[in-house]
């Protein structure tokens, strides 16, 4: 399968590292012009320069914007006011007790998580039906199924992605958009390395020890029995930014290593 974005600008929020880099990394491959985003701009321009180290060819920039805001929101729209592909990715995680989470705790990931979607979907779908193509995918995660009790309010967030993509798929119905979510497993992103590394180093182990112990332990489930990489995820979302997947809309697809337990 040759997947040919030509001519396509894709908008990946949250891509200075982890899935969202390597999603950004993939659809530039694919012959996309990408737009990088984070907060910080000196390492957002570390990002695009690696993303140019690794493909090339490709044509990316940065704009710097707080995405977890309604002003960060308006600020990236006025900067790319267009956009062919919507990567929601944008996402914080943490492990935390469910009476030590307070309202603000809450209100930031929500924020962050689901309203920085809310905003540029609203942005950029419109012009993607007038056009009759567009691509929407909101990274999700299988926390947002099997809601983890040590990080509830994540787990949240990442249900009400799920929510609001099939709902989107559904507004544009009988247009050449398609909205879907994709829900990664545990994933080893550069957050994930430094939380795993912290304990290998209290502990004596490699971080390929305590990724596997890791998922043993809180994903006792995985069938594959290890984290999976940033690009095995990005495949996934690359695939479904393609042309090649115009009849796949309104779903949720799981990159979790077989985490949730079901057979559909």
């Amino acid at each position: 399968m040759n997947i040919d974005l030509s001519g396509k600008l894709a908008v990946v929020s949250g891509s200075t590292e982890g899935i969202g880099f390597a999603v950004a990394a993939g659809l530039a491959a694919a012959g996309a012009a990408v737009v990088l985003n984070g907060r910080d701009p000196g390492k957002l321009e570390a990002a695009v320069g690696r993303m140019l180290a690794l493909v090339p060819n490709a044509t990316a920039r940065g704009v710097a914007a707080d995405l977890g805001s309604d002003a960060g929101c308006e600020q990236f729209v006025a900067a790319v006011p267009h956009a062919d592909i919507l990567v929601n990715n944008l996402g914080l995680f943490e492990v935390k007790a469910f009476f030590a989470t307070s309202d603000a705790d809450w209100f930031r990931f929500f924020e962050t998580n689901v309203m920085s979607g809310v905003r540029l979907s609203r942005a950029y779908l419109p012009g993607m039906m007038t056009e009759d193509w567009g691509r929407v995918v909101f990274v999700s995660s299988e926390s947002g199924l099997n809601i983890p009790p040590d990080m509830l309010h994540y787990g949240f967030t990442k249900t009400a992605m799920l929510s609001i993509s099939r709902g989107l798929a559904k507004l544009a119905k009988g247009t050449g958009v398609t909205v879907n979510a994709v829900l990664p497993g545990p994933t080893m992103t550069e957050g994930v390395d430094a939380m795993l590394q912290a304990q290998a180093d209290a502990e004596g182990k490699t971080v390929e020890e305590v990724g596997l112990h890791f998922v043993a332990e809180k994903r006792p489930s995985s069938i594959i029995q290890r984290l999976a990489s940033p690009e095995e995820v990005a495949n996934m979302i690359v695939y479904l930014c393609s042309r090649q997947a115009s009849a796949t809309t309104g779903a949720a697809l799981r990159v979790d290593g077989g985490v949730v337990d079901t057979i559909a």
